[in-house]
Formats: structure tokens, sequence, C-alpha cells
């Protein structure tokens, strides 16, 4: 076979489209997203306001729970967020404290919104519209 001594010895091959090109309908790389910002939990919310109003009037962890018939231990979960209180225990809590549930809910609630809407960039998609949405400064 006098023709195979032209044929090379290596496979050669040729691209169908060149480098890097992606066929059509192929779907195209995004970077990566910076992954979403971990919404906070009610209880988180409900403790941190349980325990800026109490230390907003210089009274211990044990007058509160005293006053609210709730153990210091549990009280001081309640306020880390460690323990998700139920709606009587979070009453009491707030009663000791010279507020109503509707009170401390609204506070967590106005929390709730401030700190998502660092999450959102700022948006407020599908935030309540209430005249309650806001800020209040006590001395």
């Amino acid at each position: 076979m006098p023709n195979e001594a032209h044929l090379p010895n290596e496979a050669r091959v040729i691209p169908l489209r060149p480098h890097g090109a992606r066929p059509a309908g192929a779907p195209t790389r995004q970077a990566p997203r910076a992954p979403a910002a971990k919404e906070p939990l009610w209880r988180d919310l409900v403790g941190d306001v349980l325990r800026r109003e109490r230390l907003a009037q210089e009274r211990t962890l044990k007058d509160v729970a005293d006053e609210a018939r709730i153990s210091m231990p549990y009280l001081s979960e309640v306020e880390r967020g460690r323990k998700e209180a139920s709606s009587e225990v979070l009453a009491a809590a707030a009663h000791a404290l010279g507020l109503n549930l509707g009170d401390l809910l609204t506070r967590a609630q106005g929390e709730l919104i401030r700190v998502t809407s660092r999450y959102a960039g700022g948006s407020r998609r599908g935030a309540s519209t209430s005249s309650h949405d806001g800020m209040c400064l006590a001395a």
C-alpha cells in the first residue's frame, strides 16, 4: 500500500466551533451570587426587645423574672433567643416590664423591618404600610 506512507501517524482534531464559544441555546455562566443574608429568627428579635427594655429600665434579670413568675435561667434563654417562648411567657415578661403583648410584638416587628431592609438593599417589597412602622426613641 504505497499511499499509506503519505498518511500522518497522528489523529487530526478539527474544532467544530472556535475555542470558548458556546453552542446556541447553551446556558450562560454567571458569576456565583453572594450568599443571601440569613433573616433573623423571631425569637431573637423578641429576646432583643425584652433585653433592651429591661436594661433601659435598669432592672435585673432576677427582678423581671420574679415579677413575671418565670425562672431566671429561662428568661435569660428567652432574651438570648435560645428558647421559643409561648405567648403566655412573652405576655408575662412584657407585663413585668410595663408593656402589653401587642407592644412587645410591635417593637419586634419594627426591628424585623429594620433588620431585613438591610438584607434586601433597602427594598421593602411586601412590607407593611402600617402607621406603626418607624423608630421610637425613649430617654
